[in-house]
Parts: structure tokens; C-alpha cells; sequence
């Protein structure tokens, strides 16, 4: 599986930014997709987890009414849609995909697209 982000760039506060991720190969027994991000002196943390259907998401309370995770399955793509940003969102995204063949889990991640928010 390879995954592709695009969409970062720099942004004023309150502005808004569209990340995509295009997900490629073998997808069978794909479980979980999500995206994740890490800022400078940090740990990587989850933002926001959609099922492979795009019937369900979870989001951090961090960003719960302002970031939207969709999924295109007509273009295996994952979005994530992200409004009223603030600096404290600045950081590199990651998106990644999950899948289980029998007992093991596969575990893929983007290269990351950087997020820079100023106030």
C-alpha cells in the first residue's frame, strides 16, 4: 500500500486548508484510515479516524468542529478537511491505512505534508 498526501502550505489563523490522500495497491482487509500529526518536540498524535466504508468517524476534541475526515472510494482518497485553523495546528500530517490479513496487522504512512498556521 502506498499513501500520497498534498495540501499543506502555510495559512493565517482562522483560514482553512484541504489535505488529500490518494492510497494505492493492495488495499484488501483494509481496517482502518486515519490521520495523524506531529509538531516540532512532539509525539505524533491522532486527529481523526474514518472506517473503510466512511460510515463512521472520530475525531480528537482538539479538533471536533473544525476538521472534517472524508473519504472518496471512486478515487481512494482520503481528505481531511481543516477550517478555523489555529497555530497550536501547525505540524506535519500524516495519513495512514491499517490493514489485517489473517493474525497480522500492516501499519502504512505517508511521507506527511507540512501545516504552518500563523497567528
Amino acid at each position: 500500500v502506498q499513501l500520497v498526501e498534498s495540501g499543506g502550505g502555510l495559512v493565517q489563523a482562522g483560514g482553512s486548508l484541504r489535505l488529500s490522500c490518494v492510497v494505492s495497491g493492495d488495499t484488501i482487509g483494509l481496517n482502518a484510515m486515519g490521520w495523524y500529526r506531529q509538531a516540532p518536540g512532539k509525539q505524533r498524535e491522532r486527529v481523526a479516524l474514518i472506517t473503510p466504508d466512511g460510515g463512521s468517524t472520530n475525531y480528537e476534541n482538539f479538533v471536533k468542529g473544525r476538521f472534517t475526515i472524508s473519504r472518496d472510494n471512486a478515487k481512494n482518497t482520503m481528505y481531511l478537511q481543516m477550517n478555523n485553523l489555529k497555530p497550536e495546528d501547525t505540524a506535519v500530517y500524516y495519513c495512514n491505512v491499517v490493514t489485517i490479513h489473517g493474525p497480522t496487522v500492516y501499519d502504512y504512512w505517508g511521507q506527511g505534508t507540512q501545516v504552518t498556521v500563523s497567528s
